[in-house]
This record gives structure tokens, C-alpha cells and sequence, in this order.
């Protein structure tokens, strides 16, 4: 509890007013992230694998965008500084100890965005939703990769949703998840989509007691797929674990 209060406090300065609200989420990742690192590990590397196979050939390796870069622990930042001229990683909240890591590794040609990804207050202004239509103006773009973040947008937007249901259309979370995938298949640069699509509480026997789609019924594209034990045996419940279901397209 102390590192974790701790870190909340470095980050909070460092981060937009508007998006303060949101780094306990990221804190708490961070804390998870680090309790459950071998059940997970498998998850990063092939996280890490797919975004290396999406960018190994490409013609030109100017600017890389990373969606939703979060703790950096599934995105190869060492190999994507080295390749291209410029990294640009993009979140809500970029915390403390990210920032102390770049800072330390001396990645001088990385650059840190704060930014809303969902596109909730483009739909909320009666506007149609391109949450990745900035990514227009971002000169020489030659790579982008959505890093786990799709099923993250579903779930944010949903509590905003719970928060004010009489301003969104009802279908909100499905249009703006569609909105993402839209951007990424029509973006005229090469693409790689990491997103959990769905979640199963499954005990010790292997019995499946629930199981969640996080894209709300929106179709991904075809792609490899693993499980990620997100929360295993023995760190909510000693008797049932959830996991993930990953895919990665590129």
C-alpha cells in the first residue's frame, strides 16, 4: 500500500487535471501487474512478439504511435526506439515509474501524449465518432500499434455511461469500439491490434462459471489468439481465477 501511495503521488503532478481520475487505475495495474508478473509473462512476450513481427519489414520506420502504452511491460519500447526516428506513446496517464524508466534509459527520441482514445466526447457533441482521426495529422506515420486497450475503452465508457445514461445513445460502447477498429483497418500505415476480446471465471477444476464478451458483440478481425491469466488462482479467490482471451492482427 505504501509504493502504491507513493507512486500515486509522483504521478499526480506530472498528469492533467482532467485526467488525474484515472490514475488510480493505472496504480492498481501497476500493483497487480507486479504480484502477478509470472502468470503474465507469457501474455507480455507475446504481446512484444506480434508488435515486433508487425513493424519487422517495413519501408520506411520514421514515427511509431503506440495506443494506449500504459506500463510499457507489453510493448518492445527498446526495439521500437532503436528502429524508428520517433515513438510516440499515447494514454490517459503515463505513471511515475514509466516516466523514470525512459527518463533513465534515455529514449530521446520518445514522446509522451496524454490523451482520451474513446472518442466519447466527439458522439457526446452529436459528432460521428473517429477516435483515431487525429492520427491524420501526425506527420510521417508508418506504424501504429493499438496496445491492449480496446477492451479498456469498452469498460471506461461504460462507467461514464453509468454516470449520465441519458446522454449517450444506447449503443455508445459498440459504436465506439467499431469506431476503433474502422480507424485501424481504413489507416493508410501498418497497424497491429492487441485486445483482449473476452474473459471466462473458470475454478480449479476447469469449469467455466462465466464468461464475458468485452467487445460488446463487435466482430475483431481474424488473428493468432492466447489466454491471459489476468487475475490467477490465489489473487482474488483461492478457488477461481478469470482469464482473458487475446488476440493480435497485424
Amino acid at each position: 500500500m505504501i509504493a502504491e501511495a507513493l507512486l500515486y503521488a509522483a504521478t499526480v503532478p506530472v498528469t492533467q487535471k482532467a485526467h488525474r481520475k484515472y490514475i488510480r487505475y493505472s496504480v492498481n495495474l501497476w500493483s497487480r501487474a507486479g504480484r502477478c508478473s509470472r502468470q503474465w509473462a507469457e501474455h507480455e512476450e507475446n504481446s512484444r512478439r506480434a508488435i515486433l513481427k508487425a513493424m519487422a519489414g517495413l519501408k520506411q520506420t520514421r514515427t511509431a504511435v503506440v495506443l494506449g502504452s500504459g506500463l510499457l511491460r507489453d510493448v518492445p519500447i527498446k526495439e521500437l526506439a532503436a528502429v524508428f526516428d520517433t515513438v510516440v506513446l499515447i494514454d490517459l496517464v503515463h505513471i511515475a515509474t514509466v516516466r523514470l524508466t525512459l527518463k533513465r534509459k534515455r529514449y530521446r527520441n520518445v514522446r509522451l501524449i496524454e490523451r482520451d482514445l474513446s472518442g466519447y466526447e466527439e458522439l457526446a457533441a452529436g459528432k460521428l465518432a473517429e477516435p483515431l482521426g487525429f492520427l491524420r495529422n501526425v506527420p510521417y506515420l508508418d506504424f501504429v500499434v493499438s496496445a491492449n486497450l480496446l477492451s479498456q475503452i469498452g469498460r471506461g465508457v461504460q462507467r461514464r455511461l453509468e454516470a449520465e445514461p441519458d446522454r449517450m445513445p444506447a449503443d455508445t460502447v459498440e459504436q465506439l469500439i467499431a469506431a476503433h477498429l474502422t480507424g485501424l483497418a481504413a489507416a493508410p500505415f501498418a497497424t497491429c491490434l492487441l485486445t483482449d476480446i473476452s474473459y471466462a471465471v473458470i475454478d480449479r477444476t476447469g469449469k467455466r462459471h462465466e464468461e464475458t464478451n468485452l467487445l460488446h458483440g463487435v466482430s475483431p478481425p481474424s488473428a493468432a489468439a492466447w489466454s491471459w491469466p489476468v487475475v490467477p488462482l490465489g489473487e482474488e479467490s483461492p478457488d477461481y481465477q478469470i482469464v482473458h482471451r487475446v488476440i493480435a492482427t497485424y
